[in-house]
């Protein structure tokens, strides 16, 4: 429905007319200008001509004015229509992506379209596309290495939490790995949140080698929290199937270990395949079909009658030329 923002506008449409009656009238009479008889038959018969073509010219050209008038007040008026917008899906969960960002995701030895990439790689795309997913979330990123920091705090903006984690770079927390610590930092903020849901989660491609908490225990804080933990172990191999010596190994039972502690769900990872599978079931776990509250918004109509009244303005100033 169409209304107007100003409405009180519209007293200024008879201004013009006030101004006619009341002002006093101003003398057109200007200098006479002498010119040969010649010229001056010329000139007569010419307005002459123009009178006997247009013989309503002078009523349009007392209506082009009001015209532009009206529609210029119209404008000052502000119509506007009420428009409904889509709901916003709002889900009641608070979910904190807590991203390993140690040494060994740089490790090229995973597979995206026929092309190897590194670890930080396959989860930069391959999470950017989960969080987007996440819309009625409150979504949070925390990276992790020696240290841990929050890289992008709780929004339901998930566009710009996915951008946060595309632009994540090794070395800047530091290249241990601190799960602990990672995991701390989540529940710190969690603690005071009043969703209804809170979610954790953890993707780790390593063991836990630095903090002085063990995470089992940080787990175990979790569950006291009602914080449930998914956890994601990255990586072709683990502790269970690797030498003592290898390197680059993901400590996939302690990961497990947390997962149970918490409530939540673990998940082995080998390959990008796997990781998008696992985007997907966690979708499944922790769906977004709860809608928001509809909101309506007014949309300025205004742009309309002021170029109405533009095009009329300059129509006239055209016919006054002519």
């Amino acid at each position: 429905m169409i209304e107007l923002a100003d409405p009180m506008a519209l007293c200024l449409l008879p201004l013009p007319f006030l101004a006619a009656r009341l002002l006093p009238a101003q003398d057109r009479r200007g200098r006479a200008l002498i010119v040969p008889d010649r010229v001056a038959h010329r000139l007569l018969a010419r307005s002459t001509e123009r009178r006997s073509i247009y013989p309503s010219g002078d009523r349009i050209a007392h209506l082009r004015p009001w015209l532009v008038w009206i529609f210029l007040v119209l404008a000052l008026s502000g119509p506007q229509d009420l428009s409904p917008v889509p709901a916003l899906k709002v889900s009641g969960r608070d979910l904190a992506v807590v991203l390993d960002l140690s040494g060994s995701m740089v490790r090229d030895d995973f597979v995206l379209n026929d092309t190897p990439v590194t670890r930080l790689e396959a989860v930069q795309q391959i999470g950017a596309d989960f969080l987007r997913r996440r819309g009625g979330d409150r979504v949070a990123l925390i990276v992790f290495g020696s240290e841990a920091y929050y890289a992008a705090p709780f929004s339901f903006d998930t566009e710009a939490v996915a951008q946060q984690i595309e632009a994540t770079t090794i070395g800047i927390s530091g290249r241990a790995t601190n799960i602990s610590d990672g995991l701390g930092l989540a529940l710190k903020r969690l603690a005071d949140s009043e969703a209804e849901t809170r979610v954790v989660v953890l993707l780790s491609d390593g063991k836990n080698n630095a903090g002085a908490t063990n995470p089992v225990a940080v787990a175990e804080l979790a569950a006291s929290l009602g914080v449930r933990i998914h956890t994601i172990a990255l990586g072709p191999r683990d502790t269970e199937d690797a030498g003592k010596e290898e390197r680059g190994v993901v400590d996939a039972a302690t990961l497990r270990a947390i997962a149970d502690v918490s409530g939540g769900e673990s998940f082995r990872v080998r390959t990008s395949a796997d990781l998008a599978a696992v985007t997907h079931s966690i979708d499944q776990l922790e769906a977004t079909v709860s809608a928001g509250l509809a909101a309506e918004v007014y949309r300025p109509l205004w742009l309309w009658p002021a170029a109405i009244s533009f095009l009329l303005l300059l129509w006239h100033l055209r016919q006054d030329m002519a």
